[in-house]
């Protein structure tokens, strides 16, 4: 009788899961973002540059602008330049399906993906994931190593066990180094959470390691961030930071809390890449650059992103942060600021396109210091206040902030304690 019930109950589970999922993937906005992840794996392709596969929807969805060039021109066109780097790794492949793995959306996948990550030699190698869906419990992780390659096929989607912690990753990397991460997707559980706190449910999880890459994948659904990289805990010492870290190409979107977090970490730079729609809780940003207790954070770069429709402001740089340029990126229609920046120092905010934000575009807060902005485009920011306006007005080059009905005000503000900020031209459209 015992044993029964146990089959019984199994099979809820497995049903359980199994229609989580299929809704999941059946759901139009879902189906959406598939179809998204498949342009930005053609966008990897010989002959087709990185940014296009972004360039192109929003070409798609942006009016024409009429008497505007130079930046505005340069922030829709324009492709980054940069190379992955080449990280140390082995030549070993292995294929999770080798070691149990049956991706077919019912069972639990985790111990079969932990089972081909532990089977690389110690020179490391990359750890295949066919096409199918893969369940992983986030409250276990998978834990990847160092020196290997996550490398997920086209069609390939990690799926969140449905869970009610409040801190579980789908991927964890703590004290790593030389690690890729590509391809595929990641679906978290947010829909179908058991619990009701909690804000630390990752898709991907980065803690501590160096030399970083995250790049070509769909990040979406996730209870707490799609990406968080930030420093490891250490017992009686201080927290290692991560270094060196590179996103690139990816889709972080629908998240209950921020698109990305850039914590405790150094020399992080984000190409070509969307965070949007990230909604569930009040502060929900596309990137938060936001140093945890008493650590710091430098040198970051987020260029030629499309970061928008996020609940709160689309990229916030908050506190013990030193360094960090955001340039050529959309950053519209967030709920909040467009940008935001309360007490950071050294920074360049350039060619960007910032439009249709409820609250100011760019709003520089709270010792703010040693900040430029210069070369970007705004449009119709402040919108809670004066409407969304889609009109094709012929933008105007202004110097420096300047009040009045005509001038930057709805654009660019910033408080009396801000010092050493640097507003140069830029072109201004109500």
């Amino acid at each position: 009788m015992v044993e029964r019930r146990m089959h019984i109950n199994c099979i809820s589970r497995k049903k359980d899961v199994k229609n989580q999922h299929s809704r999941l993937l059946k759901h139009s906005y879902i189906g959406k973002l598939m179809k998204k992840n498949e342009l930005a794996r053609q966008a990897c392709k010989p002959g087709m540059a990185r940014r296009d596969f972004l360039t192109k929807s929003l070409l798609l969805a942006v009016p024409a602008l009429i008497g505007v060039g130079g930046p505005a021109a340069a922030a829709v066109s324009a492709v980054s330049n940069y190379s992955l780097p080449t990280l140390s790794r082995g030549s070993t492949v292995l294929s999770v399906r080798n070691y149990g793995a049956l991706g077919d959306g019912i069972h639990d996948d985790t111990a079969a993906f932990q089972a081909a990550i532990n089977a690389l030699p110690a020179a490391g190698g990359t750890v295949d994931v066919p096409p199918g869906t893969y369940v992983i419990d986030p409250k276990v992780s998978v834990r990847l190593r160092s020196y290997m390659h996550l490398r997920l096929a086209s069609g390939a989607i990690l799926a969140a066990r449905r869970n009610s912690e409040e801190r579980a990753y789908v991927l964890m990397l703590f004290k790593l180094s030389d690690v890729e991460i590509s391809g595929g997707q990641i679906v978290g559980d947010r829909d179908n959470h058991l619990g009701t706190t909690g804000e630390w449910g990752h898709g991907i999880q980065v803690l501590g390691s160096t030399r970083v890459t995250v790049r070509d994948i769909l990040v979406s659904k996730c209870w707490g961030d799609g990406v968080c990289v930030g420093g490891a805990m250490v017992a009686d010492a201080a927290p290692i930071p991560s270094r060196d870290i590179m996103i690139s190409n990816i889709v972080s979107t629908g998240n209950r809390r921020h698109g990305m977090t850039i914590a405790n970490a150094h020399g992080v730079k984000v190409y070509d890449s969307e965070f949007s729609s990230n909604r569930g809780l009040s502060f929900a940003c596309g990137i938060d650059v936001e140093p945890s207790n008493d650590n710091a954070t430098s040198s970051v770069l987020i260029e030629n992103c499309d970061i928008r429709k996020n609940q709160a402001n689309g990229i916030m740089v908050y506190k013990r942060v030193q360094g960090v340029t955001i340039k050529k990126c959309y950053v519209e229609e967030n709920s909040g600021y467009g940008i935001l920046t309360i007490s950071p120092y050294d920074g360049y905010i350039t060619q960007n396109r910032i439009r249709h934000n409820m609250l100011v575009g760019l709003m520089i807060r709270v010792r703010t210091d040693n900040y430029q902005v210069s070369g970007n485009y705004f449009r119709n920011n402040n919108a809670s206040l004066h409407g969304v306006q889609y009109t094709t007005a012929t933008a105007v080059p202004i110097v420096g902030m300047v009040d009045g009905n005509n001038g930057t005000g709805a654009h660019i503000a910033k408080t009396s304690d801000c010092t050493n900020i640097k507003v140069l031209t830029n072109y201004y459209a109500k």
